[in-house]
């Protein structure tokens, strides 16, 4: 069974997290939620989480892939946490798959993970003209190769059943999507 981490900022958007999580455990796949240190994460929105674990303690473990919720000011304390950094890095480096929604794409671009790739974010979340060979689209999701990559809220829906199909196959994407009753 495939094994993914999710870790969860103070400030980070509660509904791309919670779809995210939400359907791939719908899947059947691993997740483990954890946050950048012992506190309940407070939300964009307000909304309390309660992580798993603590970043810390996850970093002990493999993953098959790495989601990032984005939302402000969520997005940024992921990209300011070297942990993070190194983690999606190391991922990369390990042919895993590394994925990001909304403005946490801005994660992927600090560690060079989105030279050279097509990749969607949240509108104006991601610097392209610094990000060098970057194909910027305004597609829902974007797969390159294991970078998957989405715009936001409202596409988190689209993202995570991206996820569950890249790692348990159509089959089983098709069915966690038939009782969404999606239109």
């Amino acid at each position: 069974m495939a094994r993914v981490l999710v870790p969860l900022a103070q400030g980070c958007e509660e509904l791309e997290a919670v779809t995210i999580v939400d359907l791939l455990r719908r899947a059947g796949i691993e997740v483990v939620t954890a946050g950048l240190d012992a506190k309940p994460v407070r939300a964009a929105r307000g909304t309390v989480l309660m992580p798993d674990t603590t970043l810390d303690a996850a970093l002990e473990t493999g993953y098959d892939m790495i989601v990032l919720p984005g939302g402000l000011p969520g997005a940024d304390h992921l990209r300011d946490d070297p942990r993070i950094i190194d983690l999606v890095r190391r991922m990369h480096e390990a042919d895993r798959y590394t994925a990001a929604i909304c403005a946490a794409p801005r994660v992927l671009a600090e560690a060079g993970l989105l030279d050279n790739r097509r990749a969607t974010s949240y509108p104006g979340s991601i610097d392209v003209g610094a990000i060098p060979g970057i194909d910027y689209v305004e597609d829902a999701v974007v797969t390159d190769g294991k970078v998957v990559t989405s715009r936001g809220p409202g596409t988190a829906m689209d993202f995570a059943l991206e996820l569950v199909g890249l790692l348990a196959g159509q089959a089983k994407r098709d069915e966690v999507e038939a009782p969404l009753l999606r239109p």
